[in-house]
């Protein structure tokens, strides 16, 4: 599963990509402040079943967030977002939104899988899948099944948060003791806190820190 770092990575480029002109230091720390915040439910496991990608890893929270978003600047007569913090402020909201939908929660969804629309429904999904385009069979694609031949592989159920739990460093040991009526309890768990597990996310490491670094460094040429 992606590390916090390989989310902060990502969220570093959305960052460098989207703010334009509002980009700095202060605007860069309050996105990965907001992708970073969906694996503090690590903690939440600790005392809940529904736990680490459950309660902050819900579609739920960036969609209303968007509505409120979209209602405050665009549906009122005065924005409170543009009038406390000006057409800056509403455009570092958007970003953030954004970014904590595609780097906070996505990166999770194609790996091992989040509970989207957790407490509505409560399941675990991972959207997993091909789409390639054969000089034989044309389009091959298994998100969306089509016909009953189709490979389905994405998005698939895997169970609710009563039958998933992931490990993390902070809860190595998920359903076990302070977790659940594990009998199988390990009294002293290693804790493993990741940073890469694959080459895509060593990628998207590497490339995000570099473009988020040289975004800064360029930012702060133009000011000298």
């Amino acid at each position: 599963m992606p590390s916090t770092l390989v989310h902060l990575a990502f969220g570093g480029m959305i960052a460098a990509a989207l703010l334009g002109s509002v980009f700095d230091r202060r605007s860069l720390l309050v996105v990965l402040a907001v992708v970073a915040a969906p694996d503090l439910d690590s903690f939440i496991a600790l005392v809940s079943v529904a736990g680490h990608r459950t309660v902050l890893h819900t579609y739920l929270i960036p969609i209303s967030a968007g509505l409120l978003l979209y209602a405050d600047t665009r549906i009122r007569d005065r924005s409170f977002v543009r009038g406390r913090w000006g057409p800056e402020g509403a455009r570092l909201a958007w970003v953030s939104v954004v970014a904590l939908a595609f780097a906070g929660i996505g990166l999770d969804f194609v790996d091992h899988g989040v509970n989207p629309l957790w407490p509505l429904h409560d399941q675990f999904y991972v959207l997993d899948g091909r789409f390639e385009i054969s000089d034989q069979r044309g389009i091959v694609q298994s998100y969306v099944d089509l016909s009953p031949d189709t490979e389905q592989s994405g998005p698939r159920s895997r169970g609710s948060s009563q039958e998933v739990n992931i490990s993390t460093g902070v809860d190595p040991n998920p359903g076990g003791e302070g977790g659940g009526p594990d009998p199988d309890t390990v009294e002293d768990p290693e804790r493993m806190f990741p940073v890469v597990r694959h080459g895509w996310q060593l990628a998207i490491l590497v490339s995000g820190t570099v473009v988020t670094g040289a975004r800064l460094w360029m930012g702060d040429v133009d000011e000298n």
